[in-house]
């Protein structure tokens, strides 16, 4: 939990999971999240080995972020997170009378 804990940690391991992302791409995946919180979050996921960073080469050079092989089995874990989550908004939303 100390890898997944924090603000934003779980989104950033969740946009990975689908495919390597640019760090403008994942500022505009994850709504909310400043520069330099991502510049931080990525660096301490990259320091516990959860990712990779990898400089494309192109004109110009590019740089791009996926999940390690141990990243890759943070995502069951983030998938059960994210259905627990989905299936209590949906009981908040029933118990206010709220159509999901």
């Amino acid at each position: 939990m100390n890898i997944l804990g924090g603000a934003w940690t779980p989104h950033i391991v969740w946009y990975l999971s689908q495919h390597p992302r640019r760090f403008s791409e994942l500022k505009q995946d994850i709504k909310g999240i400043s520069a330099k919180m991502l510049a931080a979050r990525l660096k301490k996921l990259l320091a516990s080995g959860v990712i990779h960073r990898e400089t494309v080469p192109s004109s110009p050079p590019t740089v791009e972020y996926r999940l390690s092989d141990l990243g890759v089995e943070l995502k069951p874990a983030i998938e059960a997170i994210v259905s627990v989550g989905q299936r209590l908004k949906k009981r908040r939303l029933a118990a206010t009378g709220i159509a999901a």
